[in-house]
């Protein structure tokens, strides 16, 4: 059975590598094209970093996306936006984000599903068995996006939050040594490009858009739906409101940073308080019994030794 599986699996790989490397019909016609026009297949620049794009790892999946995506596309598009927006937290902004986040989620199933059908057709296992095996790691790849998602949204969520301070400085030092918002914001975009880069880049994607002609309330609302962090809608809140009663928007930055770094240096004072408590876990399953093996081992086997010794004292009398 395993040699029927793998010839197989040699037969698909073979196929799929054919089919990537048949050309295309619109290779053909620029070939054709170029030898028409008189130019050089080697001195075609543009040809040769096309022909480099179109790399056969990228040829395979925009033909395996759509087939892929069609099981778990959204039916609805709330749904749809609702992912678009998590895709958008973690830093993927292009277009067909959704699409290849989706069909990685039914590959993964997939993949995930054969190594463990060959996993339990190997080992001999009885039908029911396997067949729960190969649905719970079918479960697993299916879920794993999602898991990796979270993470990552997570984790680009607290390197924004941990930089608003300090943009918030250079933007108060900005503001108050003349230059307006605008100018502030392009300032922290690119002056904090190696310290904080995503924080700088979402700045920059502000003053971009301000540069398009989107007001800069919406273009701030738009940094807070893109980061989805509290602290940043909270800042975007503060500067509408500043700039409606028509407060000093220096002294809005300056409270909002002072109260910005406090909560971040609560926070890490809360963390660690949290430490004792997360060290217990770790204590009672791996030091405290390796300490109570060192010090009560001598003792325990001195005692046994001492009962199998003297059969009296177990008997009593």
């Amino acid at each position: 059975m395993s040699l029927y599986m793998l010839a197989g699996m040699v037969v698909v790989s073979a196929l799929l590598v054919a089919y990537a490397l048949w050309p295309e019909r619109k290779d053909e016609r620029a070939a054709v094209e170029r030898r028409m026009s008189g130019r050089s297949h080697r001195n075609d620049v543009a040809d040769i970093r096309r022909k480099a794009k179109a790399s056969v790892a990228q040829r395979v999946v925009k033909a395996v996306t759509p087939i892929a995506v069609r099981p778990v596309m959204p039916t609805n598009p709330e749904a749809m936006t609702k992912l678009r927006l998590k895709l958008s937290n973690a830093g993927f902004r292009r277009d067909n984000a959704a699409m290849m986040f989706l069909s990685s989620k039914t590959i993964l199933a997939i993949l995930a599903a054969i190594a463990s059908g060959m996993y339990v057709l190997t080992g001999g296992d009885d039908l029911t068995h396997g067949a729960g095996v190969v649905l719970f790691c079918a479960a697993i790849g299916f879920m794993a996006p999602n898991v990796w998602l979270s993470m990552a949204a997570s984790k680009r969520a607290e390197q924004v939050r941990c930089g608003i301070p300090d943009a918030l400085d250079l933007m108060v030092i900005s503001v108050e040594s003349g230059l307006a918002l605008d100018a502030a914001i392009q300032r922290v975009g690119d002056e904090m490009n190696q310290v904080h880069p995503i924080l700088a880049e979402e700045m920059q994607l502000v003053t971009m858009e301000s540069q398009m002609g989107i007001p800069r309330a919406e273009a701030l609302t738009n940094l807070a739906t893109r980061t989805g962090i509290r602290e940043m809608r909270s800042l975007v809140a503060i500067i509408n409101q500043a700039e409606r009663f028509g407060t000093s928007i220096a002294r809005a930055l300056r409270i909002q940073a002072d109260t910005m770094r406090t909560k971040r240096r609560q926070a890490a004072e809360e963390r660690a308080q949290k430490t004792t408590v997360k060290l217990m876990a770790p204590l009672i399953l791996f030091i405290f019994p390796a300490i109570l093996v060192v010090l009560a081992g001598p003792a325990a086997l001195k005692m046994i030794r001492t009962l199998a010794d003297n059969p009296a004292i177990m008997g009593g009398g």
